[in-house]
């Protein structure tokens, strides 16, 4: 664990301080949000975010192959970690070029395919899905191009829905740096549980992406001074749906007995496909509100608007600030929450999301109410 937590600390120092060198090359490059109808930032940003954090990413990953534990780690664990990196430096480059010249959506989606694609064919993929019992299914094996074309579904998806929960300072990588956290927690508990090397790809990843998120987080919350761009916000995805596909080949089969009780057996097999989809709940949601919203309208479906749930927060009268603490509460309890019922059941397991949910709904819904009145007295 204390490699982990350096791997994480050296991701994150890496990326705050190249988030300073980052944000004077976009301003000297002209990578700069301008100002638009649906945007909340009054002054243009310079982007480049990603850059800094692909940096952080890459410091911790060096770091964590010369450590004294997670050095000795299987040799699978720094192929599939390196070409990650490679994958997400090559969707970084292509969201670096976006942020300069505006990429058109279809380029866009060319280069996430390519990027994945580089995953997939270096065998960072999914090799077999578990089923619950009830189905009596078992495991089933995919056929290799079944499993590549799902993988390139997955990282994708994954892609786009962080890009498009990016809309509030510190939003998408709060939102990432939870997951990331979530990740952590189940990969390592369930590599624990089965008596399989601590060293594995899926936790070294998410320490990395962590803290390198964490580093570039000061820069990025309300007032932002840097953003992210769609370098940051594509390569915090690739690596997120990578991470996943590594422990669907890591654990074919995966067992949590513990003294005390177990978690959820089903919920535990379909974890590793659905954690990345829980994590980002929210901006899915968002997403498929956004599509339906458009479409009804007769619009396409990736015109923007400003509709989405930040808006909606910023509207029943949140700040900027507590929106985005809104969002990462969200995040939080479902991300968490999939994963204490992975992996424990009983009262306080239960007891504790309960209270969660109630507090987040408060947050959210109540004390707007309460403060407006207060605030038009005033």
């Amino acid at each position: 664990m204390r490699e982990y937590l350096a791997v994480f600390l050296v991701a994150s120092t890496v990326s705050y301080l190249l988030c300073v060198v980052a944000r004077e090359a976009a301003i000297r490059s002209g990578a700069v949000a301008r100002v638009r109808d649906r945007d909340v930032h009054a002054t243009p940003i310079p982007y480049f975010g990603g850059v800094a954090m692909l940096g952080g990413l890459a410091a911790g990953l060096l770091l964590a192959f010369h450590l004294p534990f997670l050095s000795t780690s299987q040799p699978t664990v720094l192929h599939d970690s390196m070409w990650v990196l490679a994958a997400g430096a090559m969707i970084c480059l292509v969201g670096v070029v976006d942020d300069l010249i505006e990429l058109d959506a279809l380029t866009k989606l060319g280069g996430q395919i390519l990027a994945a694609g580089v995953l997939v064919l270096n065998e960072v993929r999914l090799y077999s899905l578990n089923t619950p019992e009830w189905l009596g299914l078992g495991q089933l094996t995919l056929d290799p191009t079944q499993a590549q074309l799902l993988s390139v579904v997955l990282i994708v998806g994954t892609m786009n829905a962080v890009n498009f929960v990016d809309g509030l300072d510190g939003l998408a990588g709060g939102v990432v740096l939870i997951g990331a956290g979530a990740f952590f927690v189940f990969s390592y508990s369930l590599a624990a549980f089965n008596g399989e090397t601590l060293a594995i790809t899926a936790a070294v990843l998410c320490a990395a992406m962590g803290g390198a998120c964490a580093g570039f987080l000061p820069h990025n919350f309300f007032p932002a001074r840097i953003f992210m761009g769609d370098s940051g916000s594509m390569l915090l995805g690739l690596v997120l749906a990578g991470s996943a596909l590594t422990l669907t080949g890591q654990f074919a089969t995966v067992t949590v007995e513990r003294d005390g009780g177990t978690g959820d057996s089903t919920l535990i097999l379909l974890l590793p496909i659905l954690l990345p989809i829980t994590i980002l709940l929210v901006p899915l949601v968002d997403l498929v509100l956004a599509v339906l919203r458009r479409t009804r309208r007769g619009q396409a479906f990736y015109q923007p608007d400003k509709e989405h749930l930040h808006h909606r927060l910023l509207e029943i009268g949140h700040s900027q600030r507590r929106a985005v603490f809104i969002m990462w509460l969200w995040a939080g309890l479902v991300a968490f929450g999939g994963v204490l019922i992975g992996l424990y059941r009983g009262p306080l397991t239960y007891g504790t999301l309960a209270a969660g949910l109630v507090l987040t709904v408060v947050l959210t819904f109540v004390v707007p109410r309460v403060q407006r009145p207060q605030a038009l007295q005033g």
